[in-house]
């Protein structure tokens, strides 16, 4: 461990690299930090009502360009301190120095939080806008990977995309990818959100035969509104296939049938998942923990 750095408190909690290993079904759910005492509000009756499920583990994202660094590591450590989750913490590189990623790590150690997502992230002026590394930084999530296990003894994610990173030349040079993630120490990959259950086992399939055989848990967000859904595809390349499409828009003058539907099709979406073999999902919620949980209460055959 380098000096200076505080402890990561070894055997105090587990970590997600332990968690998953046990062989139970991973339940974890995402979140990202208010920008206003109302949204605080929010988050945190959400992450409340998330507590009683008892989740494998919690995350809190990074905004876009790193800009909500602060209120990330804020909202990290006060998981890690006031509740019985277990948080998983979000890194980029995006506009960070080497010094200022070693700062954060740091300050997530300092709370007792061993467990972080590490990412390149998207370029401050959006997915679409060319990658520039701060000068002092890093170009690659693989370089964040090394540095963190550098560090300490902590547990490493990764980011894995089911309809392929909108750089990659291909699916195959992008699962290639994932595997050089794995062997620099990543322990396991969250995919960017997606509707296909054939394109998250093809992922793995193509993973495994680079040599990558770490867990790999979907990422899913009920669709509770169309037209953000459509933004976030535009964004981030994610396929919305017409199966989906079609279902959403058949309802689309009725709010509330938009979101029955929705709920309706991420829980059949993650009973495939979970029935073809996949290791958990990870629940991107919004803040907002109602529609996620009922798909939690659904595969459990229960209801909010």
């Amino acid at each position: 461990m380098v000096t200076g750095l505080p402890s990561t408190r070894p055997g105090s909690t587990p970590t997600i690299r332990e968690l998953l290993a046990a062989g139970n079904r991973s339940f974890s759910f995402e979140f990202f930090p208010p920008k206003t005492p109302e949204a605080e509000e929010v988050l945190w009756r959400s992450i409340r009502e998330i507590e009683q499920l008892r989740p494998t583990f919690v995350s809190i994202t990074y905004g876009a360009g790193g800009t909500t660094r602060d209120g990330t590591i804020r909202v990290t450590e006060r998981v890690a301190q006031d509740t019985s989750l277990t948080p998983l913490g979000h890194l980029t590189c995006v506009a960070h120095s080497r010094d200022e990623l070693r700062s954060v790590i740091g300050a997530y150690a300092g709370s007792g939080v061993r467990n972080m997502l590490a990412l390149r992230g998207d370029p401050p002026g959006g997915p679409s806008q060319p990658w520039v590394a701060h000068p002092e930084g890093m170009n690659h999530a693989i370089e964040l990977v090394e540095l963190i296990r550098s560090l300490g003894d902590f547990c490493v994610g990764v980011a894995a995309f089911p309809d392929k990173h909108p750089e990659a030349a291909d699916l195959d040079a992008d699962a290639r990818v994932l595997a050089e993630k794995a062997e620099a120490g990543a322990d396991y990959a969250i995919t960017q959100m997606f509707f296909g259950a054939d394109d998250y086992f093809s992922l793995v399939d193509r993973a495994a035969a680079y040599g990558c055989d770490i867990p790999i848990l979907p990422g899913i967000m009920p669709v509770t509104n169309i037209k953000q859904i459509k933004r976030m595809a535009e964004l981030t390349g994610m396929a919305l296939p017409t199966a989906v499409t079609d279902r959403l828009h058949a309802v689309e003058e009725d709010p509330k049938a938009v979101r029955e539907v929705g709920i309706e099709i991420a829980s059949e979406l993650c009973e495939k998942l979970l029935s073809g073999g996949a290791p958990g999902i990870h629940f991107i919620t919004l803040n907002r923990s109602t529609a996620t949980r009922q798909v939690y209460l659904n595969l459990q055959g229960t209801t909010v």
